[in-house]
């Protein structure tokens, strides 16, 4: 990231992805979707983390470089900036279950980058930008079901 001219940063998004005690079934899948994302370039990996929480609440941060076999990740973990600081760390982990694994991503929106140029060079700034969770637009869209009449 810190290559990246300031004139051409894009807004940077981070998701935290649980997986409870006994659900996680990492196939590859996951690897292969977020090489595909950074290969298209869609994004740009900026710093990626797995949590461990134990059942007594001891809470271990791996970074991908020190994991011994990364698979088709590995030639992501070479770019990745090391973003996310010891109270990320903290944070994140207060809101885990016992006994759950957590991944974390942070990656720069490439596919934003020319319009977000275009905006600075009119004079306009990003001061704000959001997420609306998907959990929050199933439950509105279950709670539009619920209460539209039958047939409508």
């Amino acid at each position: 990231m810190t290559r990246t001219p300031i004139d051409q940063l894009c807004p940077v998004d981070y998701l935290v992805v649980e997986f409870p005690v006994g659900k996680s079934t990492f196939s590859g899948e996951m690897a292969t979707e977020l090489v595909s994302l950074v290969e298209a370039g869609t994004i740009r990996l900026i710093d990626v983390l797995i949590l461990t929480k134990d059942q007594n609440g001891t809470v271990e941060a791996t970074e991908f470089a020190d994991l011994d076999d990364l698979g088709p990740l590995q030639v992501l973990e070479t770019e990745l900036a090391g973003l996310l600081a010891e109270d990320d760390v903290i944070h994140l982990a207060a809101s885990m279950d016992p006994g759950s694994t957590a991944g974390v991503l942070i990656w720069e929106n490439l596919w934003a980058a020319p319009f977000a140029s275009a905006a600075r060079r009119a004079g306009g700034q990003i001061f704000a930008d959001g997420r609306i969770p998907i959990q929050a637009i199933i439950a509105s869209i279950e709670a539009d079901d619920t209460s539209r009449p039958e047939g409508v």
